[in-house]
């Protein structure tokens, strides 16, 4: 083994005080997700096993480590909302992970007031200021290499339609960094916000 390298198997154990594989690939995107049951209760959670992975037709996933509402209703319903995580919405968004009985509003917990969609009858958070409408596309059931399935699922929803404050989009581009998101990284409870200091730019070579 390299002394420059710590190394280990993920199987056997990491043998740190918190899992590394989190912190190095983040920081992560926060899928803020609302979801309406099929008996009509309101539900808002958020997910940083979440990314975007296609651009025509837009394609954005989230991944529930355990069979949770989110995930029961985005199956029973075939839709989901994709709420923007900013940092000025942070501790809301950290109030709507508290884990609670399924007939408790999370829009209520958190002091937050629920919009109409267009295409869906899940409700957007009206206070953040971009919004995906999604429609499912299919649920996967995660497996090892073993081919044993773990208690990990992955929803895969097409961007119907998309909200997004006026004062973001600039000449035609949306601001990223003016909506100051905020991402998960690794640690018990580490999050990174991303404003115009960060920002840099590099064109890809022609």
């Amino acid at each position: 083994m390299d002394d420059h390298f710590y190394s280990y198997e993920p199987a056997k154990g990491h043998g740190l005080k918190h899992d590394p594989i989190a912190s190095i690939l983040g920081p992560r995107p926060i899928g803020w997700i609302s979801t309406r049951s099929t008996d009509g209760h309101a539900n808002l959670a958020p997910y940083s096993f979440f990314n975007v992975f296609s651009y025509q037709p837009p394609i954005v996933a989230f991944a529930s480590v355990g069979w949770k509402d989110t995930i029961r209703n985005a199956r029973d319903t075939g839709e989901f909302v994709v709420n923007l995580a900013t940092r000025a919405l942070a501790e809301r968004v950290n109030l709507t992970s508290a884990s609670v009985p399924s007939d408790i509003d999370e829009f209520d917990l958190a002091g937050l007031a629920p919009a109409p969609c267009l295409h869906v009858s899940a409700p957007r958070v009206a206070q953040s200021p971009v919004a995906l409408e999604c429609r499912v596309t299919h649920l996967q059931q995660l497996a090892g290499a073993n081919g044993v399935k773990v208690e990990t699922w992955i929803a895969f929803a097409e961007v119907v339609a998309v909200h997004i404050a006026s004062e973001l989009v600039r000449d035609g581009v949306y601001s990223t960094e003016n909506a100051r998101p905020i991402l998960r990284a690794g640690g018990p409870a580490d999050y990174f916000e991303i404003g115009p200091e960060a920002l840099f730019q590099m064109h890809r070579p022609r």
